[in-house]
């Protein structure tokens, strides 16, 4: 079949040819067990949706009314909103896909991370990560805060990312 003769020269292709190092890194990914064990926490950290945003605001208008309502503890999304908090040092651990395309969108966000001192780690499948935010797809995500009750959970994942990507390339 003629997409057989176009896989076989590209793969080939592929092998021979060397990438810089920045590219080559989005090819190392989670393991599978570290990789279930980011997304339990991430899970958790579910942004709200839109009819549980209404219920909180009209649980809060009806116990007080004078303030408006706690927003929950949730993950931050969006290539431009993870940048400001990592340049701030608001990030706890930064998130990346590892098939954004092109892939000059996040291509420099692991260096950012490096020379600010904010674990990161790169996952496979955007749109896995977009599963979890309730959009199609999302390039990057940060944990800002967490609960009490899984801030052992984010030290876990922040050890592993320190020593499978932010200490292993320079």
């Amino acid at each position: 079949p003629k997409y057989v003769r176009l896989q076989r020269p590209r793969r080939v292709l592929y092998q021979r040819l060397k990438l810089p190092p920045a590219i080559n890194q989005f090819k190392n990914t989670l393991d599978k067990r570290q990789a279930t064990q980011l997304f339990r926490l991430l899970n958790q950290l579910k942004p709200e949706s839109k009819s549980q945003k209404q219920e909180r605001i009209a649980a809060a208008a009806q116990a007080g009314g004078s303030g408006d309502a706690k927003k929950p503890i949730c993950l931050k999304m969006g290539i431009n909103h993870v940048t400001k908090l990592v340049e701030e040092k608001e990030a706890k651990l930064v998130v990346i896909a590892h098939d954004v395309d092109p892939i000059e969108i996040v291509l420099w966000l692991p260096s950012l991370c490096k020379a600010r001192g904010i674990p990161y780690c790169i996952v496979k499948s955007k749109a896995r990560l977009g599963a979890i935010v309730g959009k199609k797809t999302a390039t990057c995500l940060a944990i800002t805060e967490v609960q009490a009750e899984h801030k052992a959970d984010l030290e876990t994942l922040k050890q592993i990312a320190e020593t499978h990507f932010n200490q292993e390339y320079d």
